[in-house]
C-alpha cells in the first residue's frame, strides 16, 4: 500500500525553531514528527511513500534518506501552498488503482492503524472535540458518513477529522480533487480535501469512520511538549542511566549526549550532541547540539545550537541563539 503525506507546512506558531527547521523535522520524544509517523505506517505495511514536501525540502529527504534508507520514497514540491487538497492533488502522477493511506505530516495520532488496511470501505478518521468549528467535519449515520465539511460556522456534529484517512477508490479522490482544481472551487481561500471527499459521496462512495485514540497537534509549543509528555509516557523513555546525573524516567537521551552533575526529568527529550551542565530539567525539549548549563528548565524548547547559561524557569529558544542571564 501507498502512503502520501503531506509535508509542505511552515509552521508559524512554533518560531523560532521553524526558521532553520521544517515543521515535520521538529523533534519530539527523541526523533522528528515525521519519524514517529513512518515508524507508525511502516508498521503495516506500506512499502512506497509520496512525500509532498515544500519549505526545506531538501531538509525533509536528507532526513528520510538517512534514517529510513531502504523505504520507496517519491518527492513532490508544491511550490505554493494552497491547501490540504491541493497538496494531495499534486501527488496525482504518483497514484494508482489501489487504496491510499494520506496521513498528515506535522499529527500524530494515535489508533489502531492495522484495522484501516486492506478494506473496501474509505475510512476517515475522527475524535469527538469541544470546538469542532476550527476543523472539517462529519456528520453519521452511526458510523457511515453522510456528509461533511471544512471548518463549518454552525457545526451539525463534534465530530473533527483528524487527518488520518484510508482512501479505497483513490481514481475516484484524484478525479474530485482535479475537477476542484479545475474549476477552482476554494473554500475559505484554499482547495480542501473535505470538499473532494464531500464530491465522492455525492457520486456514490460509501465512507464509514473511525474513532481515534489520541490526536497531537505538534503545531504549538505547547501542543509540542504536550504530546512529547504522552509519547515519553507511552514508550517508557529510553535513557540509560549516567555516571554523575540523575535521570527521572519516562526521558528520552540520545546516546552522544552529556549530562553531568545534573537532573533530568521526567518528560525530557535530549537530542544528539546536546550537553547539559549542573542543570535541572524537566518537561523540555533539548534539540542537537544545545548546551545547557547552571540552569533550571521547565515547559521548554531549546533549538539546535542554542546555549541556554544561568538562571531561569522557561524558554521558548531557537536555533543557534545563545543565552546567558549570569549566575
Amino acid at each position: 500500500m501507498k502512503a502520501i503525506i503531506p509535508a509542505a507546512g511552515i509552521g508559524t506558531r512554533l518560531r523560532p525553531h521553524t526558521h532553520t527547521v521544517p515543521k515535520a523535522l521538529v523533534q519530539v520524544a527523541g526523533k522528528p514528527i515525521l519519524g514517529h509517523i513512518l515508524d507508525e505506517i511502516i508498521g503495516i505495511g506500506v512499502v512506497e511513500v509520496v512525500l509532498v514536501t515544500g519549505y526545506m525540502g531538501e531538509r525533509i529527504q536528507e532526513y528520510v534518506r538517512s534514517a529510513y534508507p531502504g523505504l520507496s520514497v517519491r518527492y513532490i514540491h508544491q511550490e505554493e501552498r494552497k491547501g490540504l487538497g491541493h497538496a494531495i492533488y499534486m501527488a496525482r502522477e504518483c497514484t494508482s488503482d489501489e487504496p491510499s493511506l494520506i496521513v498528515l505530516g506535522d499529527t500524530i495520532v494515535t489508533a489502531d492503524f492495522s484495522s484501516l488496511v486492506n478494506g473496501d470501505r474509505t475510512l476517515i478518521g475522527v475524535k469527538e472535540v469541544d470546538n469542532p468549528s476550527l476543523f472539517g467535519v462529519v456528520e453519521v449515520d452511526g458510523r457511515i458518513v453522510t456528509s461533511m465539511v471544512e471548518k463549518p460556522d454552525v457545526p451539525r456534529s463534534n465530530l473533527a477529522i483528524v487527518g488520518l484517512y484510508y482512501i479505497a477508490n483513490t481514481p475516484l479522490l484524484m478525479e474530485c480533487l482535479t475537477e476542484i482544481v479545475d474549476r477552482d472551487l476554494r473554500t475559505k481561500g484554499e482547495y480542501q480535501l473535505t470538499d473532494a471527499l464531500r464530491m465522492m459521496l455525492d457520486r456514490g462512495e460509501e465512507m464509514g469512520t473511525f474513532l481515534v485514540e489520541g490526536w497531537y497537534d505538534c503545531g504549538r509549543p505547547e501542543t509540542l511538549l504536550e504530546t512529547n509528555r504522552f509519547l515519553l509516557s507511552r514508550s517508557g523513555g529510553n535513557g540509560a542511566e549516567r555516571e554523575g546525573a540523575i535521570l527521572i524516567q519516562p526521558v528520552s537521551v540520545d546516546e552522544s549526549a552529556v549530562i553531568e552533575h545534573s537532573i533530568v526529568g521526567p518528560y525530557v527529550s535530549v537530542a544528539a550532541g546536546a550537553i547539559i551542565r549542573e542543570s535541572i530539567i524537566r518537561d523540555s525539549i533539548l534539540n542537537a547540539n544545545a548546551l545547557v548549563e547552571k540552569s533550571v528548565l521547565r515547559e521548554s524548547l531549546i533549538g539546535e545550537g542554542a546555549v541556554v547559561k544561568g538562571h531561569y524557569r522557561r524558554f521558548n529558544v531557537g536555533d543557534s541563539s545563545e543565552i546567558d542571564i549570569g549566575s
